[in-house]
């Protein structure tokens, strides 16, 4: 029999013979009413959320292409700092959370300490990753290091920060709510992120080189069609831009920083049990992904987020390269940010009507369509801006339901596990060590196949197998990805059943553990 099944038959049995007496039910509402978190509570800590999202986003979207044409780096060098970044991010997620679960309680909490710690310096190392050295020589371990600084650095801000849903309120539907108001802000961030680094990047494009190609096309007006802009902008002033817009984010960042540390309140744990002994950093890993619900749901958002990921660092290259859009990518990207924050209150009202399994199917197959479409038309540019929105509807599920579900693994394990406490962090390190494990592995593969296939940095045009392989990279591989996590997501055990007994048990627990200490301070009254 299942630990959860037993729990459940006694937790019941022990409602049937319990008398219901009225300090209990005044108390069962103070203590529901004392984990309701406010509108500006939920805005604030969602407001955390954004600097996450808009460097990822910077990062996500122009990085790749700012070492090859900006930084004119080589794409193997580029693809190393790209995926040796990546993989040191991964490494350091489940690291932190390793301490940040050993961390002990101050008067501003366990979390909040680091987030406010890690900003400064990576706000400073944010910003000297798009800086471009005046030296050759050192420049690729110049962007190594301050990318890998930065992700550590980044981590230590993330990892604490998610890990904080679970201690913001003890209420499920608080945190589902807050869930929700986080992951708009989110969205929101990544149209920020867009925004900002898309169009004042936009204003300066680096000036295209024609091809042998080109010049054998057309040799006396080529160059002047592909580089007509030449004259006035130069490449000094694309690397200018992308300071300026590196310094923009940064003060965002250490804003949002600010109103997290300020308008949310990190609740020190209800439970009378005594936190768990702190294990050690493997014993960690065999905690969290011996769970099966947890070890399922990490696969199925493994591959997904692996696909999105290979469509989001590739995609203003294919929009620049394949489809020509050289001028225009930076305002397709933008759109597909925007369609997805507008879809995110329909998928919040989806998962609550329909559960959340059904919408991740939902979600990640009606961007299936869009992401082959995109490679089958012929370039047009508003065909392509009704694409990217479309696109968009599914993009919002993506962000939106992961983080949705973890909090629910991590209720199932308490129900399973309820003398073992302490090890949120864990789960939701472990979680964004796969994810950007498998970010690492995206752009590292995809930068390097783009250089088997004879890349041309500054191009206007690019060679046929370039064409090809960009298509693969953003919709063949993508959509394999996509299908494969949701075959696993079949053999995901948490339905909405169950959700809702896990909890019902945990709020049942609570309510004995309330009880308890009443009674405990009664016979210390009395005494």
């Amino acid at each position: 029999m299942a630990k959860g099944e037993g729990g459940e038959q006694y937790s019941n049995a022990s409602l049937l013979n319990k008398p219901v007496s009225s300090d209990g039910i005044q108390l069962a509402r103070k203590h529901e009413h004392r984990n309701r978190l406010s509108v500006c509570n939920k805005i604030c800590y969602a407001i955390g959320g954004a600097p996450y999202q808009i460097t990822g986003c910077a990062l996500g979207f122009f990085l790749q292409i700012y070492l090859l044409d900006v930084a004119q780096l080589d794409p193997f060098y580029a693809s190393i700092i790209l995926f040796v970044g990546r993989a040191w991010d991964a490494i350091t997620d489940p690291t932190v959370g390793f301490l940040v679960s050993r961390s002990p309680w101050t008067r501003f909490g366990r979390m909040l300490p680091w987030i406010v710690l890690s900003t400064p310096l990576a706000v400073l190392s944010y910003f000297l990753i798009w800086y471009v050295p005046p030296f050759e020589d050192g420049k690729v371990i110049w962007y190594l290091f301050f990318y890998c600084i930065f992700q550590t650095l980044q981590t230590c801000f993330h990892v604490p920060y998610s890990a904080l849903t679970m201690f913001i309120s003890s209420e499920q539907k608080e945190r589902d709510s807050a869930t929700a108001y986080r992951m708009t802000v989110e969205v929101l961030g990544t149209v920020l992120g867009t925004a900002i680094q898309g169009q004042i990047v936009g204003m300066a494009n680096a000036p295209c080189l024609p091809g042998p190609g080109d010049i054998v096309a057309n040799l006396s007006t080529s160059s002047k069609l592909l580089n007509d802009s030449e004259p006035v902008i130069s490449l000094e002033h694309t690397r200018a831009a992308y300071m300026i817009a590196s310094g923009v984010i940064c003060a965002i960042y250490v804003l949002c920083a600010i109103v997290l540390f300020f308008g949310v309140r990190e609740r020190k744990e209800s439970s009378s049990r005594p936190r768990s002994e702190p294990m050690g950093f493997f014993q960690g890993i065999k905690l969290v992904m011996g769970h099966g619900p947890y070890a399922k749901l990490v696969m199925v958002f493994l591959f997904t987020s692996l696909g999105f990921m290979l469509l989001e660092g590739n995609f203003a290259l294919f929009c620049s390269s394949t489809l020509g859009f050289r001028n225009d990518f930076q305002n397709i990207l933008l759109v597909i940010m925007l369609s997805a924050t507008l879809a995110i209150p329909f998928w919040q009202w989806f998962l609550s009507r329909f559960g959340k399994k059904t919408a991740v199917y939902a979600g990640s197959l009606s961007v299936i369509p869009f992401m082959i479409l995109v490679v089958c038309i012929k370039s047009n540019l508003i065909v392509t801006y009704i694409v990217s929105f479309a696109a968009g509807v599914g993009v919002a599920a993506a962000f939106l339901l992961p983080w949705s579900m973890l909090p629910d693994v991590v209720d199932d394990f308490q129900v399973q596990n309820p003398d073992s406490t302490g090890h949120e962090a864990l789960f939701y390190s472990f979680y964004v060590f796969f994810t950007k494990f498998a970010s690492g592995i995206s752009l590292g593969i995809s930068t390097l196949s783009l250089d088997f296939a004879g890349y041309i940095s500054r191009g206007c045009t690019q060679p046929t197998a370039v064409d090809l392989t960009l298509k693969l990279l953003v919709s063949a591989a993508p959509v394999a990805l996509i299908l494969t996590g949701l075959v696993i997501l079949y053999w995901y055990p948490i339905d909405e059943e169950r959700r809702q007994g896990n909890r019902k048990l945990l709020q049942e627990q609570r309510e004995n553990e309330a009880d308890s200490e009443t009674d405990s301070t009664e016979l210390a009254n009395m005494v």
